[in-house]
């Protein structure tokens, strides 16, 4: 392990308190990685708090607006893999990976001599159950079944603890920065699992301490939030589209679920969220987005 170099890649946005917390985790791993934060132009102190911890192996890199999750992680991955590192560990500043997390990736990667697409860890609630948000895809459908074995495979994961090789992203591309957030991180892990085998890290555990736990849907997600629902089902239908006429189905199904669900709720706004389901599924299919590289 002792040659392979590795940076986290952490992007944040006015989440100081936790952010602080992911990077005591950071360094306290049972292995060395450098630490990139990535700051969608927070306000509320994150840059002073950052450079108060004085690690000399920790980078602070502003995008000087916000560019949402998406946006961050493509500006990240494009600073970090401008220097001689091997492979990268994406996560969100709400990730506390346990101290041996990065350990367990590497020695799969060592086991796999580094051919692989990516590597995601288990991410648990504080509670210490699974985070139903957080758990990878077996098909493009359907969960995997459970985290027993040393790795298992998967075609889709999040970028809570996302382990890459440099390679990958010269070879594939970038995340989208155009989704702003949601949906990011499934189209890019499953543009590499289309062609390469990817896995699930049992051993690699992760607490996502999330604000808002849960799956994704409209129907049951706080009012607060219903206005960011246009990115998720505007990304969705470039994700599935993918997939052809399976895909489109899924959709259809998927959104056709949510507005029925939206109409047995009794907390009311049932057209305001109807129209932000269909209007952001209309806009998918107007939305092409294009896939950036690095040099």
């Amino acid at each position: 392990m002792g040659s392979v170099r590795v940076a986290a890649v952490v992007v944040t946005h006015n989440r100081c308190e936790v952010l602080l917390q992911c990077l005591h985790a950071l360094a306290r791993q049972s292995v060395t990685a450098d630490i990139w934060v990535i700051d969608n132009a927070s306000t509320d102190g994150t840059a002073a708090a950052v450079a108060a911890l004085e690690n000399s192996q920790l980078t602070y890199r502003s995008t000087g607006k916000n560019l949402g999750g998406a946006g961050g992680f493509a500006f990240g991955i494009r600073a970090a893999a401008a220097q001689p590192y091997d492979l990268l560990w994406l996560m969100d500043d709400d990730t506390i990976p346990e101290p041996t997390a990065l350990e367990a990736l590497l020695r799969v990667h060592e086991r796999l001599g580094g051919t692989y697409g990516w590597l995601s860890s288990r991410a648990l609630a504080p509670d210490g159950t699974d985070q139903p948000m957080n758990r990878q895809r077996a098909t493009m459908y359907r969960d995997i079944a459970g985290y027993q074995g040393e790795q298992i495979p998967a075609v889709m994961a999040s970028f809570v603890s996302l382990l890459v090789p440099v390679e990958m992203f010269r070879r594939f591309g970038l995340p989208i920065g155009e989704f702003f957030i949601w949906s990011d991180d499934w189209e890019f892990t499953r543009r590499l699992s289309r062609q390469c085998s990817c896995y699930v890290v049992p051993d690699s555990r992760v607490i996502h301490a999330m604000k808002c736990p849960g799956v994704v849907n409209i129907a049951t997600d706080a009012p607060e939030r219903w206005d960011r629902y246009r990115w998720f089902y505007r990304n969705d239908v470039v994700l599935y589209r993918r997939e052809g006429l399976c895909g489109w189905l899924w959709l259809l199904a998927k959104d056709l679920w949510h507005s029925a669900q939206v109409l047995l709720d009794r907390r009311g706004h049932r057209l305001q969220r109807i129209t932000v389901i269909w209007k952001g599924f209309a806009a998918g299919v107007r939305f092409h987005p294009t896939i950036e590289f690095l040099p």
